[in-house]
């Protein structure tokens, strides 16, 4: 490290004001900074009191806990292949490809947003903030293993662009920048990210004889509209291939066709107690839009029309997206509510809001996308009426 630390030491003076690269410096900042602690302090007097937590940390806390889903879900591709051609293949065989598949996307993600930043740092003449280290992660886990990598880039650079920077770039967005990606990708490209074809990789090998690659939604959904049993249709729906494909069980564990890094539920809650044991996340969003599902469908059960809704409750939150995107969108630090007394408005309203599009919108049988950038929205609103209730109860507690 001494090393690393004496060629950047050496290479300083370039960057710095009246050097050949001045006009790059915050390039060099950002790589510095990333790799070292930075070597200053804020320009008080006085005691200085320095934090164990700063934004780089705080970033590398959510990154570390989605490796979960993302080592499951490079392992799941290979599994729903292999599944789908009726082949055999080990443990190993099955990582290796979906870690061909899944790799690219995570490096395009990375890239094309790290050039948009690395741009807007140059030109606004400010430090590269460490917030898409996670944004950057998050944007492959949402989609499929099968989006094409050209999608991939176009959707992070609108998010970074749009969502992001024509706000003030990090800290500044009032939309999540991963689920604007994926609501761009879902509005521009449906066809390659909704659908039975767009789940499972087969490359140049024809499925297996009674395989469809619809995800658990598609199949509830279809059942309302057949009038048969969901969980029922749930169970058998590939039976020729597994036996209860989409039981509970199977839908809590993950070994279903889906985004990359949202179909295990059991994974999603690992990443959900590291960043509650870190205090990164709000344990109080996380739970409050688990319990906004869980009531919504519940409410849904006993006012069903159809078998989708009369599906049991419990069901919803294991399905799609809804924990994924409860755990680790609803908790973005930027976009969400950020009153105590608010985080549990918005948390549960997010919950809510999903099944009742999820259950209500023949279009769109998931929810949690539209749910999350709504209240990203009203967060502000939340905050505004939390705030001003909390000053009318104390200017009632007042004394002269």
């Amino acid at each position: 490290m001494k090393f690393l630390r004496d060629l950047l030491d050496k290479q300083k003076p370039l960057f710095q004001k009246g050097g050949k690269l001045e006009n790059l410096y915050y390039l060099y900042e950002a790589g510095e900074t990333f790799m070292f602690s930075p070597n200053h302090t804020a320009a008080t007097k006085g005691a200085q009191v320095k934090d164990a937590i700063d934004l780089k940390r705080m970033m590398i806390t959510v990154v570390i806990a989605m490796i979960p889903c993302l080592l499951f879900g490079i392992y799941n591709t290979g599994h729903m292949h292999y599944l789908a051609v009726g082949e055999a293949a080990t443990f190993g065989d099955k990582f290796v490809l979906g870690l061909t598949l899944v790799l690219p996307i995570v490096l395009v993600a990375y890239t094309a947003g790290g050039i948009v930043e690395a741009v807007f740092a140059v030109v606004r003449k400010h430090p590269i903030n460490e917030g898409f280290l996670v944004t950057g992660m998050l944007i492959p886990l949402v989609v499929p293993a099968t989006t094409p990598l050209w999608q991939v880039a176009l959707a992070t650079v609108f998010a970074v662009v749009i969502a992001k920077e024509v706000f003030g770039g990090t800290g500044m967005n009032i939309l999540n920048v991963a689920m604007t990606a994926r609501a761009f990708l879902y509005f521009a490209y449906p066809a390659q990210i909704s659908g039975d074809q767009v789940w499972t990789y087969l490359g140049d090998k024809m499925p297996v004889d009674g395989f469809s690659g619809a995800t658990a939604l598609a199949v509830a959904y279809q059942s309302g509209q057949e009038g048969v049993n969901a969980v029922a249709n749930l169970a058998s729906h590939n039976s020729v291939l597994m036996d209860n494909m989409f039981s509970f069980q199977n839908l809590f564990m993950g070994f279903i066709p889906g985004s990359i890094g949202e179909t295990s539920t059991l994974m999603v809650l690992i990443g959900a107690a590291i960043l509650i044991f870190t205090g990164v996340g709000s344990w109080k969003i996380i739970f409050s839009g688990f319990a906004g599902a869980y009531l919504m469908a519940v409410v849904m059960q006993a006012l069903a029309v159809n078998e989708f809704m009369a599906m049991p409750a419990h069901y919803h939150l294991v399905m799609g997206g809804v924990a994924f995107g409860i755990v680790f969108m609803a908790t973005d630090p930027v976009s969400a509510a950020q009153t105590e007394s608010g985080k549990w408005i918005y948390g549960l309203l997010i919950g809510v809001l999903t099944i009742i599009i999820r259950v209500t919108n023949p279009a769109y049988p998931e929810g949690i996308m539209l749910a999350v950038l709504f209240m990203n929205v009203f967060a502000p609103l939340i905050d505004y009426y939390v705030v001003k209730a909390n000053k009318k109860r104390r200017l009632q507690r007042a004394t002269v």
